[in-house]
């Protein structure tokens, strides 16, 4: 039997836009059921994810229900105006399901199947070449269809950065330890040669 957690996860659309102010959808989702957290601060998944909620956890809709209807989030999808991209790749780090591809100093793109609308590349591009353009043909039922692969992505991203975050840790302490090891190197040489001085005044005194 799943948990409540994964239940109330299972009716969120996986964005993972921090629009909620947690962290993901899991965090979100985790909130609702272990601190009483309001059911309407999904503003991509909008009164369907509000009502199935609500359902789920059994509390009265009304206190929240204005508030959803005003918030919903528009279907929303990013573009990047390749011309003027500088190649930084401040939106390939954010985005939580790698929709964006390209590399340092190279032009990006995001594939379209991919974006699930969620917003987080705009913030950080130093440029402003991002685009946010309301979708034409993805409908909020798409959005719900697309759930499962995003949140598959989105914890394979956290996996792939965390991989790259212990590489980066090992590399740092390699050098470290190579500079510790240079630094050994060369003291000591400088106690070989001050030991080496001592001897020769040493002997020059005796004679």
């Amino acid at each position: 039997m799943s948990s409540l957690i994964d239940q109330i996860d299972a009716l969120l659309p996986q964005t993972q836009c921090r629009d909620c102010e947690y962290e993901d959808c899991r965090s979100y989702a985790t909130a609702i059921a272990n601190d009483h957290e309001a059911p309407n601060k999904c503003l991509p998944g909008g009164e369907t994810t509000f009502e199935n909620i609500v359902d789920l956890i059994q509390v009265d809709p009304e206190p929240y229900r204005a508030s959803i209807q005003a918030n919903t989030k528009a279907i929303k999808l990013a573009a990047i105006r390749e011309e003027e991209c500088i190649g930084c790749t401040k939106c390939i780090q954010a985005c939580p399901v790698d929709a964006i591809i390209g590399t340092s100093k190279h032009m990006h793109t995001i594939i379209t199947d991919v974006c699930n609308g969620c917003g987080l590349c705009l913030p950080p591009c130093p440029v402003d070449c991002i685009d946010w353009l309301p979708s034409e043909k993805r409908t909020r039922s798409d959005v719900f269809a697309m759930a499962d692969q995003s949140r598959e992505r989105y914890h394979l991203s956290l996996e792939r950065r965390e991989r790259n975050r212990q590489r980066d840790k090992t590399k740092h302490q390699q050098a470290k330890l190579q500079q510790g090891s240079t630094q050994e190197t060369v003291d000591a040489r400088k106690r070989a040669m001050a030991e080496a001085m001592q001897r020769a005044r040493a002997k020059k005194r005796s004679l």
